[in-house]
């Protein structure tokens, strides 16, 4: 059992917060570490333009892009992929300025898994985001003492998100707000320091930039040949043959799978397909089986982080010895990887990092690998984030809590045949996407770990 004496004098400072999930937190050992700096002291707000979050408003969705604007959640802004989320309407939406995100802020996840941070980059900008993102402008100090990059560094390294997490209030749904980042303590780093880590975020942030304009090369390459426009329909009754249901997989009745744009796109493709299970792949997945949790372990990803751009920062870790099925586990970069329970139809291209780190994965999420020259998995995970894919995807899924499909269905989605030229030239495009998106990690990596070395460092010195 943890103990502490607490004055009244800190009582008073906190807001009179008394509970010992306060005072006894890895916060407040945070904030001990950073007072040790041999460097001066100020605020976050001190060294910020603004700190905020959005409006609070009734949200009308649209489908149509041309009517919307991205809207991202919480959890939108640590995703890799920025694309596939809702659209906020355009005439519907007030104060859209104040809502909309800016290049080079820092946001901050405010509510339910509270003090996750995110470098807005420019895929972030003119996207916008809740009242549930907290957003915090650099830029505010007249001497500039304090760098954007830098600035991130420190609140998404440890010591950074233990300060964020101390400061949670509520019963349920915890909280953090704009004026409790503001008071939190920060070093004023020396510049050179600063320099360094703060170009060190912002070369991953424009790798993550050009990444992301990659895919939509290749995903574009793709759609051309294809020449069958997706057009979204708001079509809610059919009229389906018995011939048909009965040729369906499991002999399926309901509506997703006959009502389904994707579905009709499929179905209306000029050039040659094939079921995906024709090709010269393999996929799997492991099972489930118990999971033994311990400090120092193999970094397990789960399906809800799989997806983010640095899954590692928050993962739990499994034993090295008590953890069945490794050879299935592993995460290795020949592997595609399809969520197929929950939020289904999301695909990940694992990349270098994952077996840097020798992390294992959720063993409830499709695994994918590739020998066919013509179905590369460079293609295929390009040809799977088409929107009418995706769609066509969900035409799979069935379960009234959880939804997911299985690999039987992925193995009856319909593949356009690529010529050699194109799956060659859409291969060349993703694995420069694969290059960037590494790089982009071990930059950003490399400038969090900076910070938290220089913390680490001060602690040693007598």
């Amino acid at each position: 059992m943890r103990t502490a004496t607490v004055n009244i004098e800190s009582v008073r400072h906190t807001g009179l917060r008394a509970d010992a999930s306060y005072h006894l937190s890895e916060g407040q050992d945070a904030r001990r570490a950073v007072e040790r700096s041999p460097y001066p002291l100020t605020t976050v707000g001190e060294v910020t333009k603004e700190i905020f979050y959005g409006t609070r408003a009734k949200r009308v969705y649209v489908n149509k892009r041309e009517n919307g604007i991205p809207f991202l959640s919480s959890s939108d802004i640590m995703s890799a992929n920025l694309e596939n989320v809702k659209l906020a309407s355009r005439k519907y939406t007030p104060d859209i300025e104040r809502m909309t995100l800016q290049e080079g802020w820092t946001l901050i996840s405010r509510s339910g898994t509270v003090g996750n941070c995110a470098y807005a980059t420019g895929r972030h900008a003119q996207k916008l985001a809740s009242e549930h993102v907290i957003r915090v402008a650099p830029g505010g100090h007249p001497n500039d003492i304090l760098r954007g990059g830098m600035l991130y560094a420190y609140l998404a390294s440890h010591y950074g998100h233990s300060l964020l997490t101390q400061g949670t209030f509520g019963a349920v749904i915890q909280h953090i707000e704009p004026s409790f980042i503001a008071s939190l303590p920060i070093p004023v780093f020396p510049t050179s320091f600063q320099e360094e880590v703060d170009t060190l975020v912002k070369s991953a942030a424009s790798l993550r930039d050009q990444a992301a304009k990659d895919l939509e090369k290749a995903k574009q390459l793709i759609l051309d040949y294809c020449d069958t426009p997706f057009i979204s329909s708001n079509q809610k009754e059919n009229i389906i043959q018995s011939s048909k249901i009965l040729h369906t997989l499991n002999t399926r009745f309901d509506a997703p799978v006959f009502i389904n744009d994707g579905v009709r796109w499929s179905s209306q493709q000029k050039r040659k397909t094939v079921n995906l299970g024709d090709c010269s792949i393999k996929m799997w997945y492991p099972g489930i089986f118990k999971r033994a949790y311990v400090e120092d372990g193999y970094p397990y990803i789960k399906g809800s982080e799989l997806f983010l751009a640095n899954p590692f920062r928050q993962c739990q870790h499994l034993s090295r010895t008590k953890t069945p099925k490794i050879d299935q586990l592993w995460l290795k970069p020949d592997q595609l990887l399809i969520s197929c329970a929950g939020a289904c139809g999301l695909v990940k291209l694992i990349t270098k990092e994952y077996e840097d780190k020798k992390a294992i994965g959720s063993p409830d999420i499709i695994r994918l690998t590739s020998n066919d020259p013509l179905f590369t998995k460079e293609y295929l995970f390009a040809y799977l984030q088409l929107p009418a894919v995706y769609d066509c995807m969900q035409s799979f899924k069935y379960g009234s809590v959880i939804e997911r499909f299985d690999i039987a269905n992925m193995e009856t989605l319909p593949i356009v045949v690529p010529t050699e030229t194109l799956s060659a030239d859409t291969t060349r495009i993703v694995v420069r996407y694969a290059a960037a998106t590494y790089q982009a990690f071990c930059a950003e990596s490399r400038a969090i770990a900076m910070v938290e070395q220089e913390i680490e460092r001060w602690q040693t010195k007598k």
